[in-house]
């Protein structure tokens, strides 16, 4: 990779949740030892300047300026750290040039994509010049997809020790989740349906759990789309809107690591209510309603502060067997998770790509940071990974 005068970059630190990655790395590692050595990255000096000091980080914080229109500022960003950061979407509109950027200058990359189009798009046409240069390429990483993704390799890995070999069929379940939606989220669903609606093949990418494993496809999987009682949780369970992300990058990360959980892997996500007819009440207003409910603020808008503070997250996950033999694990969060907890977890990965080593290419977080993120996301974002016995 050469010598970088930077370990991480922040670009898109101005933003809603970019000045909230900017602020943990400002706030958590303040004076500590092992900081990296970090720089905020945006459109606007004077705009950096001023998010710089609201966030409190020091005089000495590095700003750069970059720009998605302009490539030459994105590859002199690139060239000068080790790792960037980027929460600057919707990606389909602003990603492409900074994930190519960063895969010639072997510069690793990270983001909060939940975009499966997008995605796709860049696994064709960059994977193999990443692995050539030795970029790690890293997509999904806040809410969707890490937790997720993280929480089946735990569980399996657990699966493995006590049984032998991996759960065939794997429930994802929303036991609890209290959060809010930003402007940016809702950008990025807004150009993922006009994408679809200017490119109707995408629609069914957009279906396909193995949308995101190139050659591959597994057996067929639950549509997630219907409510249905859940006897393994005696609960009605609702669709998952972040399902059809979560879904994909799980199957990709059991893909990329040579289909340790076997070729045959089940996987869905649902939210669980309650039992009886009052849950099943709930699930069907729960799929027929907008998933983000009223909310609708503009990009650059988010949940205040102590919404952030007052958010929470509990998934449950099931792995069983033929035989009727179950496995479960659970990831927790005592925060906002698409925001307050994203903005750690991204950081985060940050760090782990600064401190793992790992081949080229594009990655999800579990198959190329696995137990070394699960350890990290435990020991400084307070996120619980739990076996529950």
């Amino acid at each position: 990779m050469g010598s970088r005068d930077l370990d991480i970059v922040v670009y898109g630190a101005t933003g809603f949740t970019g000045r909230l990655v900017a602020e943990y790395f400002a706030q958590h590692y303040k004076g500590r030892k092992d900081a990296p050595k970090w720089a905020m990255a945006g459109r606007s000096f004077a705009k950096l300047a001023e998010v710089r000091d609201l966030i409190g980080a020091g005089e000495e914080t590095p700003l750069v300026v970059a720009d998605a229109s302009d490539p030459a500022s994105l590859d002199a960003m690139a060239a000068s750290t080790k790792v960037v950061l980027t929460t600057v979407g919707p990606y389909q509109l602003y990603g492409g040039a900074l994930v190519v950027a960063c895969v010639r200058a072997g510069t690793a990359y990270a983001d909060l994509c939940g975009e499966p189009g997008w995605m796709r798009e860049m696994i064709d046409a960059h994977h193999d010049a990443a692995k050539a240069s030795g970029a790690r390429i890293i997509f999904s990483c806040g809410f969707d997809s890490i937790p997720f993704d993280l929480g089946v390799l735990f569980l399996q890995a657990e699966a493995v020790k006590r049984h032998g070999k991996p759960a065939p069929r794997v429930k994802g379940r929303v036991r609890g989740m209290r959060g809010g939606a930003s402007g940016g989220t809702l950008a990025s669903l807004t150009e993922t349906m006009k994408a679809v609606t200017m490119n109707p093949s995408l629609g069914l990418l957009l279906q396909s759990s193995f949308a995101l494993t190139p050659g591959f496809e597994g057996p067929p999987q639950p549509t997630g789309l219907i409510p249905e009682y859940d006897a393994a949780t005696g609960t009605w369970t609702a669709p998952f809107v972040m399902a059809t992300i979560n879904t994909k990058n799980v199957h990709r990360t059991n893909f990329l690591l040579g289909h340790p959980w076997g070729t045959d892997l089940v996987y869905d996500e649902m939210v669980m209510t309650t039992p009886g007819e009052a849950g099943k009440a709930v699930a069907e207003a729960m799929a027929k309603g907008s998933p983000f409910g009223n909310a609708k603020p503009q990009p650059g808008e988010g949940p205040s502060k102590e919404q952030r503070d007052k958010g929470n997250y509990d998934i449950l996950f099931i792995g069983e067997y033929p035989d009727g033999t179950a496995i479960r694990a659970s990831v927790q969060g005592d925060c906002d998770p698409g925001y307050a907890s994203t903005s750690r977890m991204i950081a985060e990965t940050g760090i782990a790509l600064l401190t793992t080593e790992g081949e080229g290419g594009v990655w999800t977080p579990g198959a190329l940071l696995g137990q070394s993120l699960i350890d990290r996301l435990s020991t400084e974002a307070e996120i619980r990974f739990q076996i529950e016995d």
